[in-house]
């Protein structure tokens, strides 16, 4: 049996981050359909926005466990667990839009200064994942929408790792990663 296209592999994606949700929030959605790259490792992001605006976002750098299980546990962290907001009530998620994106295996960059590491960055295709000694951050591809030159963007994720955004962080590392996402409409 050949397998569904990727379109499809989005929208089983979404059904099941947004089932997910639901099932945590005791509401009721759409049971999601299965596919057999469920199983597979996966890495994913599930973001929430209410009109527009970010309402969560959580997921996972590196593929630890199967696609499936993994879009569940972020669609639910993203929904009831980001710091920056409010646990989501049952009565907003009918106000919500969700996106997923899966990541593409991240892969080191290397660079001697940031400088040559922003010469390096592709803006709107490459999401970042910066390392310094404990502190680490990422920012997906989706972020260079707000921050699309190269300077504002490496400064607001070393920000966001709390290393001081104006001057060279010691040891530091990166790794780039693509994503295929997929929103509600």
């Amino acid at each position: 049996m050949p397998l569904p296209p990727a379109t499809e592999l989005g929208e089983i994606l979404l059904a099941r981050a947004r089932h997910a949700i639901a099932h945590e929030l005791g509401t009721e959605a759409a049971a999601p359909a299965d596919d057999p790259r469920l199983a597979e490792r996966g890495a994913t992001f599930v973001t929430i926005k209410r009109n527009g605006e970010l309402r969560g976002c959580i997921g996972s750098v590196r593929p630890q466990r199967s696609l499936g299980e993994d879009v569940v546990i972020n669609a639910v962290a993203a929904a009831t667990k980001d710091p920056r907001f409010p646990p989501m009530s049952g009565s907003e998620l009918g106000k919500v839009a969700i996106e997923v994106s899966l990541l593409s295996p991240a892969e080191f960059v290397e660079f001697s200064a940031e400088d040559e590491l922003m010469g390096k960055l592709r803006p709107g295709i490459d999401g970042l994942v910066l390392f310094s000694g404990c502190r680490s951050a990422t920012f997906l591809p989706q972020v260079w929408d707000q921050l699309p030159e190269p300077r504002r963007f490496l400064a607001a994720l070393k920000q966001k790792a709390g290393l001081a955004p104006d001057r060279p962080a010691p040891n530091l590392m990166a790794a780039t990663y693509t994503v295929q996402k997929w929103k509600e409409p």
